[in-house]
């Protein structure tokens, strides 16, 4: 049997997967996401959308529908002995600001947010096909063949790997995985149904008589709340609903039959690690597929989602003839650092050594030593926006750029006086469209002219536009 043909294969319809597909849709490209599962995952834990992939959601469409299925996180309560013992801040506090609109973490279960986005997708005119499981792939000079347990297989330009941690095409693709062990106690979470504690904190039952800490966060937007515990090393976590009823009877001051419902269940070992490299020819890694974090700093769904907004527009652009293949190289050349900074950062939350403050928030993560970055200004201070940069937001004259850069063109944004001269640049080289933005003067950006990518990040940055279309062209070969 002949096997379809489309621009990009997906494997898995996590967060990865679906924000990328929903991403390609934008941009018209044909993209099929196959997942080996019959129905979506369905559990919380990836449940905090930290502010820059809320800013990402906002482009892809559904930030409307996050913001109206979750809630903020509650404060940490601690309690000792049945009794409420003192508060505790999870999070440094922050608030919005004209260039940052979402302050802190938004706290919406793992298995809500990849509904949102199926339903986005959905809008779009795709699909996921459920069922499918992935059982050999390979790859040739004009594409890829992946082959499933069952039906045809799939011909495809390119394949994006975004099947988790265990990921069937980084292992047929001999990727290596490098890691360590973050922490060797075992550890269980769960979605369960509870009475006895108010959904206004975060429970959490510190460690006694030898047993781990226990924590009860209820999920914003739902009537569950999700449990997490930690167990002493070489302990086997018993996941069925009598040991975790067993298990919060003894850690708590609650009943067993306080867990009225357990409704989903899994067992982990903190581990951090990363694949070697993030690319093998027309096959790409995205996701938990790509890097592995503990979940303490609440990073990896985060980095994976960006993961593939930063890949979407540049296969897009190669796909519709736009830009070279050499463009696809900045995906790793990107991404990799992210990736292992994040990692290290979850690393160092996970073992008391950082906070969960500026840095979880990814608002400063930028690619200022990208080959598609230029920064032409000089004598900047140190503290300066730059180009590689994410283009902060902002309102003025009526205008704001959050809205201005939403959708899959690129933005020319020309800023006070220095940018008054410039002229509209609908055409340059490599780029299909260029909106011109004129705004005025702001202490965010300084005076000057940017080119901002789809991705929301400045690819130029100057006092004039001398140079610019040089940059355009070498960027994407054209």
């Amino acid at each position: 049997m002949a096997a379809p043909v489309v621009d990009v294969l997906i494997v898995g319809a996590g967060p990865t997967g679906l924000a990328l597909a929903v991403d390609l849709a934008r941009h018209g490209v044909d993209a099929l996401v196959v997942e080996k599962a019959d129905a979506l995952f369905p559990g919380s834990r990836g449940k905090g959308l930290q502010p820059r992939t809320l800013e990402v959601l906002d482009d892809l469409g559904v930030h409307d529908a996050v913001r109206a299925a979750g809630g903020p996180y509650p404060v940490g309560m601690i309690w000792q002995n049945g009794i409420r013992a003192g508060e505790h801040r999870m999070f440094d506090e922050t608030e919005p600001g004209e260039g940052a609109p979402y302050a802190g973490p938004w706290m919406v279960p793992q298995w809500r947010t990849q509904e949102i986005l199926a339903a986005r997708l959905a809008e779009l005119g795709g699909a996921v096909a459920f069922g499918r499981e992935l059982t050999g792939i390979r790859q040739d000079d004009d594409g890829v063949t992946a082959a499933f347990a069952g039906g045809p297989p799939v011909r495809a330009r390119y394949a994006v790997a975004a099947d988790g941690g265990r990921s069937t095409v980084r292992r047929a693709l001999g990727i290596g995985m490098t890691g360590e062990t973050v922490d060797p106690d075992p550890m269980l979470v769960a979605d369960v149904r509870i009475t006895g504690l108010d959904r206004d904190n975060w429970h959490v039952f510190p460690p006694a008589d030898g047993s781990g800490f226990l924590a009860i966060c209820p999920l914003a937007g739902t009537a569950d709340f999700q449990l997490v515990a930690r167990f002493p090393e070489g302990t086997a976590p018993d996941l069925s609903p009598d040991g975790i009823r067993a298990l919060v009877a003894a850690r708590t001051h609650l009943a067993p039959n306080a867990v009225t419902e357990v409704r989903w269940a899994s067992g982990f070992r903190p581990r951090a690690a990363m694949a070697d490299r993030f690319r093998d020819g027309r096959i790409f890694l995205a996701g938990d597929s790509a890097h592995v974090h503990s979940p303490a700093g609440g990073q990896g769904l985060n980095t994976s989602i960006q993961d593939a907004y930063n890949l979407g527009w540049k296969l897009a652009a190669v796909l519709r003839g736009t830009a070279a293949g050499s463009l696809l190289d900045s995906y790793e050349d990107e991404r990799l650092p992210v990736a292992a900074e994040m990692l290290g950062l979850s690393t160092r939350i996970h073992r008391g050594q950082a906070r969960r403050g500026a840095a979880t928030r990814q608002l400063g993560i930028g690619y200022r030593d990208s080959a598609l970055t230029a920064e032409t200004r000089p004598g900047l201070p140190d503290d300066a926006l730059r180009a590689g940069d994410r283009a902060p937001d902002g309102v003025r004259g009526g205008i704001r750029l959050f809205d201005a850069f939403r959708g899959t063109h690129w933005t020319l944004l020309a800023v006070g006086a220095a940018g008054a001269a410039v002229p509209d640049l609908p055409d340059l080289p490599g780029l299909p469209a260029v909106r011109t933005v004129r705004f005025p003067s702001y202490e965010a950006y300084g005076d000057g002219v940017f080119l901002v990518r789809p991705d929301g990040h400045l690819a130029w940055a100057g006092t004039t536009a001398d140079g610019l279309a040089a940059h355009t062209a070498a960027l994407t070969g054209r």
